[in-house]
């Protein structure tokens, strides 16, 4: 078994168009597909190091009663408009150490977004646990099919009220 997930979805977009809902922390709610992320506070981030905060509801996934809780999002790699990777930073100790992040690579007028999840490096403790993936290939794919979505609907505009 592999401890990475990677999927690829092409999007009729810009890769500046693709990457401003994903360096955006409102951006990172609204296409999320798992219905864990409730809301986040914080800046669009520019550079590895930067963070913002992640209201978490893990009901959504029914499997630990967490309830509700916020995660900081840590950026770990940033390459304007081409990648950009995180970690999550959160109350429960030894930090997990799993991987999000997306690819970019433009194709003609299009953009090739590849989604990944790596849990390669989480440290021993999570791995005897046996709970990852937490994240489903099923629900990568559905981020990406949400992103989609809310670059042609012109993002941000489509997440304001």
């Amino acid at each position: 078994m592999t401890d990475r997930i990677e999927v690829s979805r092409t999007i009729a977009a810009a890769p500046d168009a693709v990457f401003a809902v994903l360096r955006d922390p409102a951006g990172h709610v609204a296409i999320d597909a798992t219905g864990m992320l409730q809301d986040a506070t914080g800046e669009p981030v520019s550079a590895v190091g930067d963070t913002f905060v992640v209201h978490m509801d893990r009901e959504a996934l029914n499997d630990f009663p967490m309830g509700r809780y916020d995660v900081t999002v840590e950026i770990t790699e940033f390459e304007q408009d081409r990648l950009i990777a995180w970690t999550i930073l959160g109350q429960i100790r030894p930090q997990i150490g799993h991987v999000y992040g997306y690819r970019l690579e433009p194709s003609g007028q299009d953009t090739l977004v590849t989604s990944f999840y790596d849990w390669s490096a989480i440290d021993q403790q999570w791995r005897e646990a046996k709970i990852f993936p937490v994240v489903s290939e099923l629900a990568l794919r559905g981020t990406l099919g949400i992103l989609d979505r809310t670059v042609r609907r012109g993002y941000p505009r489509s997440t304001q009220g």
